[in-house]
């Protein structure tokens, strides 16, 4: 049976992309069959996979009803792929239906046989898109920098994810926080991990025992379309999201 997760928070620059990617990735190594969307108009995950966003159909076109699902997906050198592009940013205003909420849902049951896990890279903002993305979703994970004003995003996302759960999709669960960028060597990296257990304590949900380090070598490899982990197979991130994988195996995600 197929997984869906989104990879998601409203905060920009905490590794959404980065880590959809090299956990699509990193499971294709292993031999599962995987599909990536790419849900944030800016595109960033459609660039760093290789994939073409002007003259090929898009997620865009998907939600409009435009295209089967089946033929927006591109089969780059790194991953398959349903890519983004700046229309995507419109469909706040196009889609005012009731039902909006569902379209991504609906869009990708047709495909569900042919993939292991799908993931969603969402908008760093709580709108449709990543309303949409919760809906069609199993599970979430929420990549946070270890700083002070990550704190303040977690009770809104976890609401919109509740409210989600109550409306459009039962089945929906926060996966775990992931602390990225994270420096395990300083104090304040240790309290804020520490202050990030006791908030997630108090709305149930789980923190990843994993945490993602911080390395030039992502930029690199994402400017050049590379997969990090052959790019730079023994750099700290590749480790740290190798080990990533293995705890969400471990525990069945």
């Amino acid at each position: 049976m197929c997984k869906i997760m989104s990879v998601s928070n409203q905060k920009g620059g905490v590794g959404k992309t980065t880590t959809t990617g090299m956990l699509a990735i990193g499971l294709k190594e292993r031999g599962f069959r995987v599909l990536v969307i790419d849900l944030d108009p800016q595109g960033n995950l459609s660039f760093s996979m290789g994939a073409d966003t002007e003259t090929s159909a898009t997620i865009y076109d998907v939600l409009k009803g435009e295209l089967k699902t089946q033929f927006a997906i591109q089969k780059t050198n790194l991953i398959d792929i349903i890519a983004a592009n700046i229309l995507l940013s419109s469909i706040e205003l196009e889609f005012t239906d009731t039902d909006r909420e569902f379209l991504l849902k609906n869009a990708l049951q047709p495909i569900l046989p042919f993939y292991d896990y799908i993931f969603i890279d969402t908008p760093p903002a709580l709108g449709i898109l990543t309303v949409n993305a919760f809906t069609a979703s199993d599970g979430v994970i929420v990549p946070m920098l270890s700083d002070i004003f990550s704190l303040q995003g977690i009770t809104q996302l976890y609401e919109t994810v509740e409210r989600v759960k109550k409306r459009c999709n039962p089945a929906i669960s926060i996966l775990g926080i992931l602390l990225t960028k994270h420096n395990p060597r300083t104090l304040f990296s240790g309290e804020i991990r520490g202050t990030v257990e006791l908030i997630a304590k108090d709305l149930d949900i789980p923190v990843f025992d994993t945490f993602i380090r911080n390395s030039v070598a992502v930029s690199e490899a994402q400017s050049l379309q590379r997969s990090l982990m052959q790019y730079a197979p023994k750099n700290n991130v590749t480790a740290d999201y190798t080990a990533l994988i293995d705890e969400m195996i471990a525990k069945g995600a």
